[in-house]
This record gives structure tokens, sequence and C-alpha cells, in this order.
């Protein structure tokens, strides 16, 4: 076997531990990537805070408005839902008495952070519907 030149097997080393670090670094984190499923889905999950973005993100600011645009959503659910997306800094409740809408809704910049991926869920949710009717 012959000698390597010691430049040569440093460098053919330093490359083989920079694809070591490389690789590590790559690696997935199953027990992160876990929690910060369950962070979001304790965020956002559930059957009425999607739908309650969608409708705050589509120009319905009031209540009544928002309401009237998810069907099935109760009045108390609503108004327990807006108040925990609020603390989650989702949206903005905004009260003025003297405005002709006294009481607004909007969403945060934070909330709005999650657009595209709301926009990609609502692309494979259609998908996904034809797909079962057309397997049915």
């Amino acid at each position: 076997m012959t000698n390597l030149n010691p430049k040569w097997y440093n460098f053919v080393t330093s490359i083989i531990e920079y694809t070591k670090l490389i690789l590590n670094e790559m690696e997935r984190n199953q027990k992160e990537e876990v929690q910060a499923l369950q962070d979001t889905l304790h965020v956002l999950g559930g059957k009425w805070r999607l739908p309650i973005i969608n409708s705050i993100c589509n120009g319905n600011h009031r209540f009544r408005e928002i309401e009237r645009s998810i069907p099935g959503i109760t009045t108390r659910m609503l108004s327990r839902e807006l108040k925990e997306m609020e603390l989650n800094m989702l949206i903005k409740r905004t009260e003025d008495r003297d405005a002709e809408i006294q009481v607004k809704y909007e969403s945060t910049p934070y909330c709005k952070s999650f657009g595209p991926v709301i926009e990609e869920m609502i692309k494979w949710g259609k998908s996904h519907r034809k797909e079962i009717i057309r397997n049915s």
C-alpha cells in the first residue's frame, strides 16, 4: 500500500469529516418535529379555527359576519375561539365605541404568515375530495 502524502490525507480526511457534519445536520429530529406538529395543532387545530381565520382573511370583520360565514358554528363557540385565537396572537380585536364598526376582528401579520400553508391545505382538500369521489 502506498503512503499518502500528509497534505492529501488531511484534505481527504477534512472532506470526509465535513460530509459527516453535513449529514448529521441534515438528519431530522423526530422528537422536535412531533413537538412542532403538536404545537401547531394546539394553536390551529379543531373544527373552527381555520374556518374562522379564512373568514376573517376574506373580509369578515364583525362578529356576526364571521358567524354567518361559517355554517354550524354557535355564537358561544365563536366567542370562545376568538378569545383563544387572540391569546395566541392570531387575531386582533379592536374596540371603538365611536366607530361605525364598534368591535372589529383582524388577522395579525403572525397569522398571515400561515397563509401559504392554509392555501396548500385548501388545494389538498379539494384534490382529496375529488380522489375520494373518483374512487367511490
